[in-house]
């Protein structure tokens, strides 16, 4: 058994859970999951169809973006994960999809705002929209300079890749990470929930306001908070 079987059976299920979920259509997205102690990561074979997907098909690639293991080539946006796992070592599974909402925000290149409670249980924050990348960045290494792009525009809004686990790149469609491929995994199905909900909210009241404050820090520290006492 390969010593990154673990790994690629991880990445599989978490790959596995695009459709059931209803984020992806065709082959569009991908879900890689990391080994910190062998520097690699698993992911997605480029253009594979879900249903045809094992374990096994699972390609292993270091942070530098070099494949290591497997005959199939790796996603296209093999890269950008490489780039994420190298600045961030606190995250363990990397998201992509283009799931519908999600990606009309990321089109209309504007943040999420936080409207309600839903979305407060998981930011204290809109959740972010990086600018569309420059012309310089796009005719370049595309998918390596996503990653810079959304690293550097969480840094340039003061926010922490720990604390907001997911972000849209403007024009393009939305990222997400945690701890392992599975959060990772829920926090792309949060954001398109939390999208698909601010988009029906402004269609019913164009002029809503922004969630009040005491309502974001309560429903957010009641998940997350030292005191926290929302769940198990």
């Amino acid at each position: 058994m390969s010593k990154y079987a673990h790994i690629q059976q991880e990445a599989y299920e978490a790959n596995m859970q695009l459709p059931k979920l209803g984020l992806v259509l065709f082959t569009f997205g991908n879900v890689s999951a990391a080994d910190r102690s062998l520097s690699v990561f698993a992911i997605k074979p480029s253009g594979v169809p879900y249903e045809d997907l094992s374990p096994e098909k699972m390609v292993i690639v270091d942070f530098e973006g070099k494949t290591v293991e497997g005959s199939l080539r790796p996603s296209s946006d093999t890269l950008t994960h490489a780039v994420l796992y190298k600045h961030w070592e606190k995250i363990g599974g990397i998201v992509h999809t283009h799931s519908t909402y999600a990606t009309a925000w990321a089109q209309a290149q504007r943040d999420i705002p936080i409207y309600g409670t839903t979305h407060a249980d998981h930011n204290t924050v809109d959740i972010p929209c990086a600018p569309p990348m420059s012309d310089e960045m796009i005719q370049g290494n595309y998918e390596y300079q996503t990653g810079f792009q959304i690293m550097d525009y969480l840094a340039h809004k003061g926010m922490s890749y720990e604390e907001v686990e997911m972000v849209l790149v403007g024009n393009h469609a939305p990222f997400t990470w945690g701890k392992n491929a599975a959060k990772a995994v829920y926090n792309s199905a949060v954001v398109e929930e939390i999208a698909r909900m601010a988009y029906l909210t402004e269609q019913i009241r164009p002029q809503v306001p922004r969630l009040q404050d005491s309502l974001i820090r309560k429903h957010f520290e009641r998940k997350h908070g030292p005191n926290s006492y929302y769940g198990q």
